[in-house]
This record gives structure tokens, C-alpha cells and sequence, in this order.
């Protein structure tokens, strides 16, 4: 009898660690699939939005902020209609920087998307992008243009100065 209660006893208990390993793999799952969840939000840590998006909107009228980054020769070369010129590439420096401040101040007066526009969309953009969110612009409104000004295909819609 006293086999039997102590196999039965063993196996009770086997059963319970199994259980908890059971739940803690469950648990352990379950954070690496949020995990996982998570990555790709932060993984690039940067909004981007094609050329024929922006387009679309600038055809149709929609509310857009467009902001430019590239310096005074280059805007005058080729810009978007409509375009905030701030001449702060490659916004590095402070002084740079601050050549952002009056296009985060038009953008601060509506809740429209921020479409950033750089050479390449590269660098210089996300330094801007990060500038604008360190002064309060809600990151869901901020936008790269993908491949900045120059990656621009739609040339009947460039303006030059």
C-alpha cells in the first residue's frame, strides 16, 4: 500500500511540475510573441510615405504640411507645391536646428500629417523628424518622404524658383 501511495504521490507531483513548466512556458510565449508584436514598430523608429502618396494628396487637396529641408540653392532648383522652406540641411548644428523652429510653429497650428523633405530622405530628414518630435509633434504625424526630393518621379509637379 505504501509503494502505491508513494507512486501515486510521485506521479501527483510529476503531473504539478509539468503543469508549471507548462505555464511557465506559456508565460514565456506569450512575452516573446509580444515582443515580437513590438519589434517592427520600433525596429526602423522612422514613418515613411511614398511619392504617389503625397502626390495623391497634393492633387486632391488634402491637408498636408510639407517640409523642406534642402538648402537655398537646391529649393530654388526643385521643391514641392507648397512647401515650408526652412534651409536647415543637414540639421546638425544647433543653428541648423533652429531654422526648424517657424515649420514646427506652422505645425503646431493643425493636426495635419508633416511630410519631411530632404535630399535623399535620409540623414538629414531624420534629424529633422527627431527634432520635431522632441518639440511636441506627435510622431504619427510625421512623415520621410521615401528617397527625399531628388527620388521624386512625378517632375510635371516641381516647382523651381
Amino acid at each position: 500500500m505504501t509503494k502505491k501511495l508513494d507512486t501515486a504521490v510521485k506521479l501527483v507531483y510529476s503531473d504539478l511540475l509539468t503543469c508549471r513548466k507548462e505555464k511557465q512556458m506559456k508565460k514565456f510565449f506569450l512575452v516573446l510573441v509580444m515582443v515580437m508584436l513590438a519589434v517592427p514598430v520600433y525596429a526602423g523608429g522612422y514613418n515613411y510615405v511614398s511619392a504617389d502618396k503625397v502626390k495623391s494628396w497634393i492633387e486632391t487637396g488634402t491637408p498636408i504640411n510639407i517640409v523642406d529641408i534642402q538648402v537655398p540653392e537646391e529649393f530654388k532648383a526643385h521643391h514641392l507645391p507648397g512647401a515650408i522652406a526652412t534651409y536647415s540641411y543637414p540639421v546638425k548644428s544647433d543653428s541648423e536646428r533652429a531654422k526648424l523652429d517657424n515649420a514646427v510653429a506652422e505645425t503646431e497650428k493643425n493636426q495635419d500629417p508633416v511630410v519631411i523633405v530632404c535630399p535623399r530622405g535620409k540623414g538629414g530628414a531624420k534629424r529633422c523628424y527627431d527634432y520635431f518630435k522632441e518639440k511636441g509633434i506627435a510622431e504619427e504625424r510625421l512623415l520621410i518622404l521615401e528617397k527625399g526630393q531628388l527620388g521624386w518621379p512625378h517632375k510635371e509637379m516641381v516647382k523651381t524658383e
